[in-house]
């Protein structure tokens, strides 16, 4: 590890940290603010990925994880009005997605480098957050896993009710998977943008150096 790679396990350890208190609070119906800057996480991960390569990714990613464990370890200690702020499954979702999908990232995004420069972060970003909408949502809410804590009550979370407000009936959790998903794929999107800034200017100061 070099002092390089310091600024991307900040900014990861940040991301991880911002996103699991905002993640306690709604933006509308089917969002939290968490759903707005997790999605960054993807952003360190491709950048160091791109400037650093692979192994120097997967440290950042190994840093946000241990983050993310204090902070859901954290959580199940602070009672709110409807008990723990982070139950065992959601704590096992978020760790088991997060570590998931960002080594997923990883993989892509190493597959794909020699590529267009938009193609793999682009690449690595939407199938990365595509698994961990899915693998969180279903371990925290699903009715199938209840056996994960039979203690926890999640049947508020498969209340039957029109997708995102318009659409079939559906699981409420499910509203707030597609919700959720949405705003990582627009958010992909938009990451290109600083992505490619941002590795022009360190490339850049790497030729003049």
């Amino acid at each position: 590890m070099t002092r390089h790679h310091f600024p991307g396990i900040l900014a990861m350890a940040a991301i991880v940290f911002a996103s699991n208190i905002l993640v306690q609070f709604l933006f509308g119906n089917w969002l939290t603010w968490g759903a707005f800057t997790y999605p960054l996480a993807f952003l360190v991960t491709d950048l160091m990925n791109r400037l650093y390569g692979a192994p120097a990714a997967r440290r950042v990613v190994f840093a946000g994880f241990i983050v993310g464990i204090l902070c859901s370890l954290i959580g199940t200690q602070i009672v709110g009005d409807f008990g723990p702020l982070v139950t065992l499954r959601i704590a096992l979702g978020s760790g088991i997605a997060f570590l998931t999908a960002q080594l997923l990232d990883v993989a892509v995004f190493d597959r794909l480098r020699g590529g267009a420069w938009w193609r793999a972060p682009l690449a690595s970003t939407l199938i990365g957050s595509s698994v961990d909408t899915t693998l969180f949502f279903t371990i925290a809410f699903s009715g199938a896993l209840t056996w994960l804590e039979p203690l926890n009550d999640v049947s508020w979370a498969a209340e039957a009710m029109p997708l995102l407000g318009l659409g079939p009936m559906a699981p409420l959790w499910v509203s707030l998977a597609v919700a959720d998903w949405g705003v990582k794929l627009g958010l992909a999107l938009l990451a290109l943008i600083p992505f490619r800034l941002i590795v022009l200017k360190a490339l850049g100061e790497k030729s003049t150096a």
